[in-house]
């Protein structure tokens, strides 16, 4: 199968005859069954601000954009017809697996997966360094999504 140039990279994307030559994600989006306490965990542990809740009656839709120091949002929604994920948080799958954070040194992977364990947060991983040169620990926020924390890019991982 031969894909289109773009797909490839290497290429320009274009939208509608006007060329764009970056590209950046704008916001992650995670379902919850209980917006409050998510947005408390993030705003805790990594120092998210939560927008004002957005609120959709008709559809029965609620959510916050959490934006992080760096300028990345996660948007956590909650809408009551999704049905909660019983997958074992441990196993690995195809599809979305982590978000991975940045939170400073070693030192700071370290103590923020301290403090998360003290609290009762269930820690995965780590901290280790990993065979691509990563220091990390992974841990459950409390809907069980996979949170890597690291130190950083890896000096040997690959860049875009």
């Amino acid at each position: 199968m031969t894909l289109p140039r773009n797909a490839r990279g290497g290429g320009a994307l274009s939208t509608g005859g006007r060329v764009r030559t970056t590209m950046q994600i704008e916001h992650v989006a995670v379902w919850t069954n209980d917006l409050e306490r998510l947005r408390g965990f993030y705003e805790a542990y990594f120092g998210a601000s939560a927008s004002a809740r957005y609120e959709n009656p008709i559809r029965r839709f609620e959510s916050y954009f959490l934006r992080f120091a760096s300028g990345a949002r996660l948007e956590i929604m909650s809408r009551p017809d999704i049905p909660r994920d019983t997958s074992a948080p441990h196993v690995q799958r195809t599809g979305f697996i982590h978000l991975a954070l940045t939170v400073g040194d070693e030192a700071a992977v370290d103590a923020l997966t301290r403090r998360l364990r003290m609290a009762g947060h269930e820690v995965v991983d780590g901290p280790r360094r990993t065979g691509d040169g990563y220091y990390e620990s992974v841990v459950l926020d409390p809907d069980g999504n996979r949170l890597e924390l690291t130190a950083g890019r890896a000096k040997d991982a690959p860049t875009p």
